[in-house]
């Protein structure tokens, strides 16, 4: 017997030494699973987390950078318009603007709070005065045609008629700036004219210190590069470069050209995303709370099958591996309980009974002290799980909240086995274990993902809202300069079908500027309102309108391939815009002109197509305003030969091509020769000598007539010594002097500095100048020109408006008989008496009179009969150069031709 029970144990030893680890197989395979689960898991979150602080670290240098934009931006256009009062100042009374009053207007724009370094004026493109002088004395004399570096921009800002910023540049007074020039207009008798430069330099240190680059409090690392004027990529001028460190970027909008401002945290994103290890250690403690069940569980399967095996042989071994069950249950935190299927009783252990709030008494439970203890929100759901998956699959598994006596709420997780021993009613095993800080990670990491993407929401919001006021003007809620721009080059990058076009109207308000002048600004953006309303009411809802300038708007639209549908639209708002407006009880009216470009085909290009109608809308000004115009291959070739034209006559005069030629004038009796009318021609290199009606519109255009009459001028005092170094008796030379000299504040200073002798020059005035009774400035001039000596002479007499008043308050030297009046008088008698009239006016004043445009010498003869005093024309000599007058006047051929 105590062999048998010998071996009995011997057996029992060996099939629990075998089963002792046997229950690894079946707890290895899930185990191995819920680790790659955990793993996988664990590497997602972490990977999650690491992209949510990066989101949070660029948003956050997404704004510090947007505030840095926003105050760079504001001081760059603060700037400017603090210049623009000067410039429009200027274009208002350009001749009024003396050094005094130059120094008292700047003075008003430096005690302002801004960035200006200086504030220079440059009329014809050359500096002539700045504020302040000190320090920036090299400036003055700066001709910016002569300086590479700047008269790109300077030429562009003339060419466009806007203002252009360029920089940062070196400074020829030293230093570095932002460079802001703008172009000044002025109108004339010929209509608007380029009269030279504003330009302001925007001190760089004090523009990013003011903007906040250079706050030592940054937190981020900012990068300045841009497009510039002339549409060049510029190296980073500002900080180190950033665009291999993925920054966060923004674009600020320049007159012409952009800036790009980019930012990364200090010390890189890595710095700024923070250390995720305790996100980790949280992920690898909730693996071995859900691990060390799987074991555990596993460990008490083999530890049944243990028990199964040693039951007859080995009670003590049962005892001890049921100490070993209740230390596991013990330190898992999971209690146990059982079901009686049949009864409805229900033994719960002592871990179970605390998570219930219960004592730990022994005594029996059913399935009302589980009701007791139940949220009542979830009992109804915990039971119907309870039936449906036992009587599916005998497995039951729920989570649901159960109330304490002290109010505070649990969560638990329930899992249960149906089981049935042989003989015995079905019963149903399960455990229970607090998942509260479970539910509460997932609870909190919900509540950080919502925060994450209200924060995300926002900022799309104020990013909608940055990019809304970036393309839209804030007057009139129109699309402004930007956004057309970028709807100009959509159109360039994709072009257009061949059968359809885009036409570009660019529309520009007549009369404006004194509405505003006379009732203020707030009348003038009435005016800007009500002129968008129209636009928008006469175009069509997918026609682009937008405001590109203070008066200027532009529609963009797509038409047929006709003129009329355009013509019709340019129609409607001209006629619409000429109708009054009220404003405070005062009646406006402005119209406007309209230029109208229009291009198809793939090739389109959108900056070309602007081009296009801003030379129209200038064509259609000059024709006399509140009228529309289509751009033409022949106004193309037009504005071409034009830009050339100018372009060389601004060559010309650096090459001294501008030369005079002489007409001679002689006594009506004696024919002697009593002087000399100097004219304007130009030598040119390849044309040869060119008349003045060949360049003078253009010159006068280009602010230069004044450079020529001065330059005419100083060669017939050349000659006149000249000649009479040889003997030959020139008496005087009369030269032309435009309107825009006469309102030269410094013509006096500059002509007595010639030393003329009295009666040895004549200016001639045509009629126009002399009518203006209110030009204080041309009156002085010409009175100071009477006391140097200087004979005056009106010329063209009779082809304008002159009036015998109007002679005697001028009291000219001589008058000068227009050739129109003077060619018909063969063979027109009553003309002949108007002549008569003419010369007895001036006999009767003491003015000689002069006839131009002889022809014959009958023409002669009956001007000398009619009392005329000189004659120049044809008929004796055309206009030579100096040294062909010179052979004239040796040989005296004329007086052989009479």
């Amino acid at each position: 017997m105590a062999i048998g029970t010998s071996v009995a144990v011997t057996k029992t030893g060996k099939i629990v030494g075998e089963y002792r680890h046997s229950w690894l197989r079946p707890t290895l395979l899930p185990a191995l699973l819920a680790l790659v689960v955990l793993i996988i898991g664990g590497v997602y979150l972490d990977a999650q987390s690491t992209t949510i602080n990066r989101e949070r670290a660029r948003a956050a240098v997404l704004t510090e950078l947007a505030l840095i934009r926003a105050k760079l931006e504001g001081n760059i256009n603060a700037n400017i318009q603090l210049v623009r009062g000067l410039v429009s100042t200027i274009s208002t009374e350009p001749d009024a603007m003396t050094p005094e009053r130059f120094e008292k207007l700047a003075q008003h724009l430096f005690a302002e709070q801004s960035q200006l370094r200086s504030v220079a004026i440059a009329p014809d493109m050359i500096i002539t005065m700045t504020y302040p002088l000190a320090g920036n004395e090299r400036a003055i004399g700066l001709n910016y045609r002569e300086v590479p570096a700047q008269r790109g921009a300077a030429f562009l800002a003339r060419a466009t008629g806007r203002l252009v910023l360029a920089g940062p540049v070196d400074l020829v007074q030293g230093g570095r700036g932002f460079v802001s020039r703008f172009p000044v207009y002025v109108d004339s008798v010929n209509g608007r004219r380029f009269w030279g430069l504003v330009a302001a330099v925007v001190d760089v240190d004090e523009l990013y210190a003011d903007s906040g680059l250079t706050d030592a409090g940054l937190d981020i690392q900012i990068s300045l590069t841009g497009e510039d004027a002339a549409e060049q990529r510029l190296p980073p001028f500002f900080g180190p470069d950033l665009r291999t460190a993925t920054p966060v970027t923004a674009e600020i909008a320049l007159p012409y050209g952009f800036w790009t401002i980019s930012a990364v945290p200090k010390g890189g994103w890595d710095a700024a995303t923070g250390d995720n290890w305790l996100l980790r250690l949280a992920i690898i403690g909730a693996g071995l709370l859900i691990l060390v069940p799987i074991v555990v569980t596993g460990h008490l399967v083999g530890e049944r099958k243990l028990h199964f095996f040693a039951l007859k042989g080995r009670e003590a071994e049962l005892s001890r591996m049921s100490r070993r069950l209740e230390l596991a249950l013990d330190v898992s935190k999971v209690g146990v309980w059982e079901l009686d299927m049949a009864s409805g009783q229900e033994t719960w252990d002592d871990r179970t009974n605390e998570l219930y709030g219960r004592l730990s008494d022994g005594g029996p439970r059913t399935h009302e002290d589980w009701k007791a203890v139940v949220h009542p929100d979830d009992q109804q759901r915990a039971e119907d799980e309870f039936r449906r998956m036992i009587d599916e699959d005998g497995r039951y598994e729920s989570d649901y909240r159960v109330m304490l006596a002290d109010g505070s709420v649990r969560h638990v997780r329930s899992v249960a086995k149906l089981y049935c021993a042989p003989g015995a009613p079905k019963k149903v095993l399960g455990v229970n274990w607090d998942v509260t800080a479970d539910v509460e990670l997932n609870l909190e990491l919900k509540r950080a993902t919502a925060m994450t993407q209200a924060r995300n929401a926002e900022l799309e919001s104020a990013r909608v809202r940055i990019e809304h006021n970036a393309l839209h003007d804030s007057l009139t809620g129109l699309p402004n300069r930007r956004y057309l721009d970028e709807m100009l080059n959509g159109l360039t990058n994709k072009g257009f079908a061949k059968d359809q076009s885009v036409a570009l109207l660019h529309i520009d308000l007549d009369r404006f500027k004194q509405i505003n002048d006379t009732l203020g600004h707030a009348a003038g953006d009435a005016m800007l309102i009500h002129a968008s309303a129209v636009l928008r009411a006469k175009c069509r809802d997918n026609d682009f309108v937008a405001r590109i300038g203070g008066d200027e708007f532009v529609v963009l639209t797509t038409v047929d391939d006709s003129h009329d549908e355009l013509a019709a639209l340019a129609d409607r708002i001209v006629r619409q815009m000429r109708q009054p407006v009220t404003y405070e009880g005062h009646e406006c009216r402005f119209g406007v002109s309209i230029g109208i470009a229009k291009a198809s085909g793939s090739d389109l290009k959108g900056k070309q197509l602007l081009i296009n109608a801003d030379i129209a809308l200038y064509r259609a000004k000059a024709r006399g305003r509140n009228c529309f115009e289509f751009f033409s291959d022949a106004l193309q070739a037009e504005v071409v030969n034009t830009k050339r034209v100018a372009d060389e006559i601004l060559t010309g005069l650096e090459r001294n091509e501008f030369i005079a030629f002489y007409q001679p004038q002689f006594d009506a009796r004696t024919l002697d020769v009593v002087g000399v009318e100097a004219l304007a021609r130009w030598q040119h290199p390849t044309e040869g000598i060119k008349a003045p009606d060949s360049f003078i519109p253009v010159a006068e255009e280009l602010n230069v007539m004044a450079t020529i009459d001065r330059l005419i001028l100083e060669q017939s005092l050349a000659a006149l010594d000249a000649w009479e170094a040889k003997g030959l008796i020139v008496p005087r030379a009369s030269v032309n002097v435009s309107l825009r000299r006469l309102h030269d504040e410094e013509l006096i200073t500059s002509l007595r500095k010639l030393d003329i002798t009295p009666g040895r020059i004549s200016f001639e005035l045509v009629e126009s100048i002399y009518l203006d009774d209110n030009d204080a400035v041309v009156s002085w001039n010409i009175d100071q020109i009477k006391d140097l000596g200087i004979d005056v002479e009106i010329d063209d007499f009779g082809t304008g408006y002159a009036s015998i008043v109007s002679l005697q308050k001028l009291r000219p030297t001589r008058l000068k008989i227009d050739r129109q009046l003077v060619m018909p008088i063969l063979k027109d008698l009553p003309q002949r008496q108007l002549l008569t009239s003419i010369i007895d006016i001036g006999k009767s004043m003491g003015i000689e009179v002069v006839a131009e445009g002889v022809e014959t010498m009958e023409h002669a003869a009956i001007l000398r009969d009619l009392g005329c005093d000189i004659l120049q024309g044809y008929a004796f000599a055309p206009a030579l150069s100096a040294k062909d007058l010179e052979a004239f006047l040796t040989k005296q051929s004329w007086r052989q031709a009479s």
